[in-house]
Order: C-alpha cells, then sequence, then structure tokens
C-alpha cells in the first residue's frame, strides 16, 4: 500500500509542476520546478523518502525515454553532424574520464584513483531532456541542437562502459587498454545490432499478426510499441551489451519500419499521443526523483561537515565548484579545438572567415548539463570491495556528482538564456524543403483526385456527371489555393493566403459548433457518450489537421 501512495503522489508531483509553471508570474524551467518539488516533497515531516535504486532506475525510466529521443531525431541531420557528435560522444567522455579523473584524485586523494575515473565517468554523459527543458524548444540553433541531442544519446553508453571498467579495476586493481577497447567496441557494436533487430521484429510480426486496417483496433500495436524499448535493453543488457545504445537504435530504426509508416491514422495519433504522456510523466518522474535525494545527499553530507567544522563544510562546497570548472574547462577546449580544425579544414577549401564562434562555443558548453544518469552511475559503484572493507571515496564522490548535477542545471537556467538573447539565427533552413514539399504533396493530391473523378464519372449520366465536377472542383480549389500561397507572384500569393485565412476561420467556426450542437444533444439525452465521443473524435482530429496546417 505504501509503494501505491508514493507513485500516486509522485504522478501528482508531476502534474502539479506543469501547472505550477503556468501560473508562476516569472519563466521558470519544468526541471528545475520538478526538482525543487521533489527537495520538498523530500522533508522530514512529509515522510516521503523513495529509495534510489539505480539498477531499477535505468530499466524503468532510461530506455523509454532514449527510444522516444532516438524515434524523435531527425535522421539526416544526426547522420550529417556524426562527426562532431562521435567526437563529444567518444572523444570528449574519455577524455573527460583521463584529465577529470587525474584532477580529482590530485584535488581529493581519499579518493583513489579508480574511483575518481568512475566519477569522471558518471560526470562525462550529458541530459538532453533537461537542456531542452531549460533552453526550451527552438531556442537554441536547430543544427547545434542535433549535435547536442545526438550527443546526449550516445555519451550515455560511453560514459557507462568506462564506468564499467573504472568499477572493475577499483575492485581488482587490474586494468587492460586493449580488452578495455575491444570490449567497447563488442558492447556498442552489440547494443546498436539489438536495438535495430528488436524494431525490425516488432514491425514485422506487427504488420503481419496485429489488425493494422482503418477498422481494427490500434490499442495492441501502441502497446506493443511500448514494450520494444524495454525488449532492446533487456536483451542487449542479458548479453552483456549496451543496453542504452539498443534502446537508442530501436528508436531510429522506427522512423524506417512498417509499422510506422503503413500503419493508419488512428495508430499513429494514438501512439503519438501516448508516447507524449509517457515523456512527460517519465521525464517528471526522473527530474522529481533528482529533487528527493539531493536533500539526503548535499544536506546530510553538510551538516557532518558543519559539526566537525566550518571549514569542512567551504571544503566540500569547494570540490564541487572545482569539478564543475573542469568538466566545463575541459568541454569549452575540446569544442573550441573542434571548431578550429574544422575551420582549418574549411579554410582549405575556399571557405572564409571559418573560424570558431566563441558565443557558440560558449553555448556548447554551458549546454552540457548533468542529470539522472550521472546520479544514477555514481550510486552504482560498490559500497565495498572484494575483501569487505568499505570503497575508500565513494560517499565523497556521490556527494561530487549530486552537486555538480545541481551545478550544471541551474548554470544552464541562468546561463542559457543570456548567452541566446540576441542571437540571430537567421532563416530556417529547412523552410524551403518544406515549401517544396507541401507544393508536391498538393500537386500529387490533385492529381489522385483527377483519377477518382475521370474513375467515377465514367458510368454516369449528365447530370450526375455535373454534380460530380462540381464536387471535383470544390475539393481541387483548397490544394490549387495552397500552390498558389506557397508561390513566388505576391500579389496571387496575398490573395490566396487571405481566403485561405477566412477558410481557416469559417472552419473553426463550424468545428466548434459542432462541438457545442453535439454536448448539447448528450446533454438532452437525444444520444448517448458513445455516439458523441465517436463524433467528437472526428471533429477533434478535422480541427488538430486544420490547426497543424495552419501554424
Amino acid at each position: 500500500m505504501e509503494i501505491v501512495f508514493t507513485v500516486l503522489i509522485l504522478l501528482l508531483a508531476v502534474a502539479a509542476s506543469g501547472a505550477a509553471i503556468r501560473v508562476l508570474p516569472f519563466a521558470l524551467p519544468l526541471p528545475l520546478m520538478q526538482i525543487a518539488i521533489g527537495a520538498v516533497l523530500a522533508w522530514p515531516r512529509l515522510g516521503l523518502h523513495v529509495t534510489f535504486d539505480p539498477e531499477i532506475f535505468m530499466m524503468l525510466f532510461i530506455p523509454p525515454l532514449l527510444f522516444a529521443d532516438g524515434w524523435r531525431i531527425p535522421k539526416r541531420e544526426f547522420f550529417m553532424a556524426r562527426r562532431s557528435i562521435l567526437m563529444l560522444a567518444l572523444g570528449l567522455v574519455f577524455m573527460t574520464v583521463l584529465a577529470v579523473g587525474y584532477f580529482v584524485h590530485a584535488l581529493v586523494p581519499v579518493i583513489s584513483l579508480p574511483v575518481a575515473f568512475a566519477l569522471a565517468a558518471v560526470l562525462s554523459p550529458t541530459d538532453a531532456v533537461a537542456l531542452s527543458g531549460i533552453a526550451g524548444r527552438g531556442k537554441i540553433p536547430g543544427r547545434l541542437m542535433h549535435i547536442l541531442e545526438g550527443e546526449a544519446l550516445m555519451n550515455d553508453a560511453s560514459g557507462l562502459v568506462a564506468l564499467k571498467f573504472a568499477i572493475a579495476a577499483a575492485l581488482t586493481g587490474v586494468f587492460s587498454l586493449r580488452e578495455a577497447s575491444i570490449s567497447f567496441v563488442i558492447i556498442a557494436v552489440g547494443g546498436l545490432a539489438v536495438g535495430a533487430a528488436v524494431s525490425w521484429v516488432f514491425s514485422f510480426l506487427s504488420t503481419r499478426f496485429l489488425d493494422l486496417s482503418e477498422e481494427g483496433d490500434p490499442a495492441p500495436g501502441v502497446v506493443m510499441t511500448l514494450l520494444i524499448p524495454f525488449a532492446a535493453y533487456l536483451i542487449a543488457e542479458h548479453f552483456e551489451w549496451s543496453g542504452i545504445l539498443a534502446a537508442v537504435a530501436a528508436g531510429m530504426m522506427m522512423n524506417y519500419a512498417t509499422i510506422a509508416n503503413a500503419a493508419p491514422v488512428a495508430t499513429r495519433i494514438r501512439a503519438s499521443n501516448t508516447w507524449m504522456m509517457i515523456e512527460f510523466v517519465f521525464n517528471g518522474m526522473v527530474f522529481i526523483l533528482l529533487g528527493l535525494q539531493f536533500p539526503h545527499i548535499l544536506g546530510r553530507a553538510l551538516l557532518d561537515a558543519h559539526e566537525t567544522s566550518d571549514a569542512q563544510v567551504w571544503r566540500l562546497i569547494g570540490y564541487i565548484a572545482a569539478v564543475a570548472v573542469a568538466l566545463y574547462a575541459m568541454r569549452f577546449v575540446w569544442v573550441w579545438l573542434l571548431r578550429w580544425f574544422a575551420s582549418r579544414g574549411a579554410a582549405k577549401h575556399g571557405v572564409t572567415n571559418a573560424v570558431p564562434g566563441l558565443r557558440t562555443v560558449t553555448v556548447t558548453t554551458v549546454a552540457g548539463v548533468r542529470g539522472a544518469v550521472t546520479l544514477a552511475g555514481v550510486l552504482s559503484l560498490p559500497e565495498a570491495l572484494p575483501g569487505g572493507a568499505p570503497l575508500p571515496g565513494r560517499d565523497l564522490a556521490i556527494f561530487i556528482a549530486s552537486g555538480v548535477i545541481l551545478v550544471s542545471l541551474l548554470v544552464a537556467v541562468v546561463g542559457l538564456p543570456l548567452l541566446l538573447r540576441g542571437w540571430r539565427r537567421g532563416k530556417d533552413p529547412h523552410a524551403a524543403e518544406e515549401v517544396h514539399a507541401r507544393t508536391m504533396a498538393a500537386q500529387a493530391a490533385i492529381r489522385a483526385v483527377d483519377d477518382v473523378h475521370e474513375t467515377e464519372c465514367a458510368d454516369l449520366d449528365e447530370s450526375e456527371a455535373a454534380y460530380a465536377v462540381d464536387v471535383t472542383a470544390r475539393v481541387m480549389d483548397g490544394y490549387r489555393r495552397r500552390i498558389v500561397a506557397l508561390g513566388e507572384e505576391p500579389e496571387p500569393r496575398e490573395m490566396a493566403r487571405r481566403a485561405d485565412a477566412l477558410e481557416f476561420r469559417m472552419r473553426l467556426a463550424a468545428m466548434r459548433a459542432e462541438r457545442g450542437a453535439l454536448l448539447a444533444l448528450r446533454h438532452s439525452q437525444e444520444i448517448n457518450d458513445e455516439t458523441l465521443n465517436r463524433l467528437m473524435r472526428e471533429v477533434d482530429l478535422a480541427e488538430t489537421a486544420l490547426t497543424a496546417r495552419r501554424k
């Protein structure tokens, strides 16, 4: 009963966080609000304490979130930026492990070198979920945001693999770079292969054994999509491969799966709505759990240090600040060097003024927000050595990691809006291709309507054929007006846009009147709830399509 009560409280907290940011007189990122709510719930008098089990957390929360991110991220932009992403997700991670690991050991000698490497490994992955919640969608230029999202998708695996070998070295005292490199390749390739295979098998089975027709129930297919990330993660982990990369690969493969493209509209809409809700709830749970842990980790350590001396308190705070500065410095230098080498290559091809932009490098540095994966990783450090002795420096490593997470969130909350203010993003690089796609789609629709007209009117008499011509003209008119509105001629385009805006207002008013009439009929008991829901869904889908096209 206590578990049920705790889950309900956490769900209520997630919902309350979404409502709270709308009523606040100032803008506050949702992740920070959720962390604050979690910290309040950790107040001793409330009696709510959730034990953070890293293994359960990684299995329950991370796969669906990474799966959704992998499904959503633009694949073309991901592959175009693959060099930058890999240099950040692999190169920066391993350089961070080495440089920050030695720095932590020199700063805090009580933390052994393997544990320092483990701490650096869990601090190396970034959190794109927290970043998008802090910066907001569309605030960071598209190409840079794609790189940051791709980095966050891939560096979780590289950071946790580095953590695995650091823990093994701490427990056994043995480390082989050759063995670690070979194991990393096997773990990464195995995880990617498992994820892609699971998505393909799901698509194969769904198209053959599930009823994916328009009349079929879309619920089984939607439920199966919910199981894909967990299946990919568990299968990969069973073979000791990367479950994180398996979840990412499964999500990326979904864009190429038959079920994602050939499924009926009802299935796609329901799956999209379901995943939006899951992302909101799971993301909220992650940050509230972070907030629940911070008072117990940070507060308890600072209180214990205060009982010793004030100097000890400042020493602990200094450890957090020093490690955070080292991480930012390492990231800044690495990104600057990457952009400098890229500018040198561009200059060789005749591109002038190809120099690293200080603002871009700084935004990329500040955007390296640490999140829940870091906390889960550091809490997975074993408590004791094989001989039974406590692992030296474990509690201090957990304290430093928690503090760095909080610092990175606060720095991003304050720094990103300042850095992004006044940044001229320029024209949308995808605007032209969107106009082209809309034009081609409208032309294809006109041709399809014309083909249907010829087929349907072949055996009609004169009066029926005239009526069919009128219907065809009305259907085609909307698509012709859309093509004119997308054209280059100013006067016809403006007239088409005005007509389109008038039609939009009329259709929107008509749909809302439909909805009001349906509710009135249900209120007067002329129709039942089943009929109301079916008709309301038709109106809702039509209004959704209308407003989506309008935006």
